[in-house]
């Protein structure tokens, strides 16, 4: 072989790329899939008990009176300086506060919807969920296991008799119920023709509005009905008699 082609031999054997070994292909593949969504779904109940824990603390309700400076706020919610400035901007971290400077504010979304002093306050679902619900979810390996409630009736005890023989768990009750009906309490207020009809019911007892805005009817022209009133205050109840019929929302 003369020396040109022995060249051409070592230039083509040099440029021809060796066939990658199937153990670094595997490594490969396994280095692009991450555990990212798993770690974050299975440590999710960080941000989740954070944002409760606010709630039940009344963050946002004292914001939305104004923009507070840290240590004010520390001082009114009366929480221990240790892990005080942590807490509050895990809360910015997930969306639930703003920050300028040493300033803390709510955003509009938990200005509106997390201010106990706001009717379109939705935290009593939240606060329900932190104080019932959360640790019952905490049993969910057990329930699994054996098939057994992990509610109140694990104690024998009837939920809604428990309720209404507390009226703090009542209230809180009733709140939650709020949060989860005050969307569609509000939008078939706003659809309702109230002006085709002279009075209402209203059998909402949870403080859902019988209609915002505009299209919230006089209240000289509505009768509401709570649970305190028992439930004698149904049983003689006519729906849609006489010479106008109500309009329940």
């Amino acid at each position: 072989m003369d020396t040109l082609s022995q060249d051409c031999l070592v230039v083509h054997c040099l440029a021809r790329p060796e066939p990658a070994p199937r153990r670094a292909a595997a490594s490969t593949a396994i280095a692009e899939v991450t555990p990212d969504a798993i770690l974050q779904l299975g440590l999710s109940f960080w941000g989740s008990k954070t944002l409760l824990s606010a709630v039940e603390l009344g963050v946002f309700t004292e914001l939305g009176r104004g923009p507070l400076r840290a240590n004010v706020l520390i001082e009114r919610l009366r929480l221990h300086r240790r892990a005080a400035r942590d807490f509050l901007d895990a809360l910015i971290a997930l969306g639930m506060l703003k920050r300028d400077g040493d300033v803390y504010s709510n955003t509009p979304a938990t200005g509106l919807f997390l201010d106990r002093d706001k009717s379109s306050y939705v935290g009593g679902l939240l606060e329900m969920a932190n104080a019932r619900l959360y640790p019952f979810w905490g049993n969910l390996t057990e329930a699994l296991r054996t098939g057994e409630p992990q509610n109140e009736l694990r104690e024998g005890e009837n939920f809604f008799a428990k309720v209404y023989a507390d009226r703090q768990r009542l209230a809180g009750f009733l709140q939650a119920m709020t949060a989860l009906s005050v969307g569609a309490a509000r939008a078939i207020a706003e659809k309702f023709p109230w002006d085709e009809h002279r009075t209402f019911a209203d059998l909402r007892g949870s403080g859902c509005p019988s209609g915002p805005g505009r299209h919230r009817p006089p209240a000289s022209r509505g009768h509401r009905l709570r649970p305190a009133a028992g439930a004698a205050a149904f049983r003689g109840l006519r729906i849609g008699t006489g010479p106008v019929a109500p309009a329940f929302v």
